[in-house]
């Protein structure tokens, strides 16, 4: 199965190895596959912008039909604010006057929503945006089984909006979850019954992310998803189902360096160009997969080194052969690279910085 094995890498410094590649037109049609699925669905799509970081990857996600991005850190939400982005959803608890701040300043200049699990967090919420004297939508964020961030029960959830629907800034606009799973419909239908008992009402309920998007979770209480990893697809959505093999559009290339047995090569590509992030499936190893060889495996990374075993290859790659791996985790290899080459079918399209990388904060 050709991936991008054809590409040839483009005369130019900044394409030199290791390089990140993104054939936009695998891009389009899985933009477009998402998209069309939550329409069937009646579903509104905000895309996550955490896995491609790129303005110009939003604003594509937008003119087929996204109804807004989300965004993890508030750095994220001011690159896609500066870009154009009119409608950002914050998926992550803003916690401290500081940022409380930074995100009042920012509701002055888009439609903002985002989330809080937390007294703590609506209260600080409220008193930066009294200060701005702006608005935000509040969405509780609700622990479903995942067992990160979230209220602990759909009691506390509607504790949690009534306060803050009580407070200057806040609008209490509803619900979020992530991921959604087999249990989120019965705990939503209960956080609703203990909102109507106060009065309130969830008009929005997003949940998330792309290794549920196509399965038929999202029914009866979800009315947005958010996903993100699907627009390139890796290593573990390949081993889930959600994005096959030759719909992944993001690959690093990266240069065997050296053979210093028969049954090892190095690639220029270690744990500062590929993720250390295990490979998903019980039948999966390594730290990404060598299209060219899919017998070879990325068996460990140094801090520039790829450990690469083909004692099981029938042609192992030689020295100087440039090969295309594909990341077992697209979101953290983004944000690995400064720029990324794009590219229609290996013709060059660009070199795009990546806006929103690296951002802490």
């Amino acid at each position: 199965m050709n991936l991008v094995t054809s590409v040839p890498l483009p005369a130019m410094p900044e394409a030199d190895t290791p390089a990140l590649l993104v054939d936009l037109d695998r891009v389009e049609r899985n933009i477009e596959r998402m998209q069309s699925a939550c329409e069937r669905r009646g579903l509104a799509f905000r895309p996550h912008i955490k896995t491609h970081k790129l303005p110009q990857i939003a604003h594509m996600q937008l003119r087929a039909g996204a109804a807004g991005v989300a965004c993890q850190k508030l750095g994220e939400a001011e690159v896609m604010a500066d870009a154009g982005v009119a409608d950002i959803m914050l998926t992550f608890p803003i916690i401290g006057a500081v940022k409380a701040s930074r995100l009042a300043r920012l509701a002055e200049r888009v439609r903002l929503s985002t989330v809080a699990d937390s007294e703590v967090g609506v209260r600080g919420l409220s008193q930066a945006l009294a200060e701005h004297g702006g608005e935000v939508d509040l969405l509780v964020e609700c622990d479903t089984g995942f067992g990160r961030t979230g209220v602990q029960s759909p009691d506390d959830a509607a504790d949690l909006a009534e306060l803050a629907a009580s407070l200057p800034g806040l609008r209490f606009a509803g619900l979020m979850t992530y991921p959604t799973q087999a249990q989120t419909a019965e705990w939503i239908a209960r956080a609703r019954a203990a909102l109507a008992e106060r009065g309130l009402q969830a008009q929005r309920v997003s949940g998330g992310g792309t290794a549920t998007a196509f399965d038929e979770l999202e029914g009866g209480e979800v009315t947005e998803l958010r996903a993100g990893t699907y627009v390139y697809g890796d290593r573990a959505c390949v081993a889930n189902g959600t994005v096959p093999l030759d719909s992944c559009a993001a690959v690093v290339r990266a240069t065997v360096v050296s053979r210093p047995t028969a049954g090892r090569a190095i690639l220029d590509a270690g744990s500062k160009a590929l993720t250390s992030d295990p490979a998903a499936g019980a039948d999966v190893a390594g730290f990404g997969l060598v299209i060219e060889h899919p017998e070879a495996e990325i068996y460990r990374l140094s801090e520039e080194h790829g450990h690469v075993d083909v004692s099981r290859c029938e042609r192992p790659p030689r020295i100087g052969d440039v090969v295309s791996v594909l990341p077992n985790h697209a979101c953290v290899v983004t944000n690995l690279y400064d720029d990324v080459v794009v590219h229609r079918s290996g013709v060059l399209e660009g070199v795009w910085p990546v806006a929103a990388r690296g951002l802490v904060s």
